[in-house]
């Protein structure tokens, strides 16, 4: 049960930020590419990264990874970005942010991980 409210508490605060930050990114970069989903997936990735490279242990590793990292980052808008992306005709872009925010994501969390393990 412990565990549950963890995570619970860890999506609450991870919600919110994802949130902020993309609304942020949004008001500052324009509206014409994904950056703001870009941002909190490279970020959650990054952050998860730490959190499973220092070895944060269970209770952690809920409160902080599945719960705020698994609210921060968001698989579903990435994929309806992509697919916005397809649907006005701008192909080249839907593959960058395809590509762009797997590599990127990927790259991130290895960085993270190997820098604090």
């Amino acid at each position: 049960m412990i565990v549950s409210l963890l995570v619970l508490a860890g999506g609450a605060v991870g919600a919110v930020f994802r949130y902020i930050i993309d609304g942020y990114v949004k008001a500052t970069a324009g509206k014409s590419f994904p950056w703001g989903t870009l941002t909190v997936n490279v970020l959650g990735s990054a952050l998860l990264g730490a959190f499973h490279g220092a070895g944060t242990g269970t209770n952690l590793e809920a409160l902080l990874g599945t719960g705020l990292c698994g609210a921060l980052t968001t698989f579903s808008t990435f994929e309806l970005d992509t697919v916005h992306l397809i649907q006005d005709g701008e192909y080249g872009r839907a593959a960058i942010n395809a590509l762009g925010g797997l590599l990127l994501g990927a790259a991130a969390f290895v960085a993270f991980y190997q820098l604090l393990h």
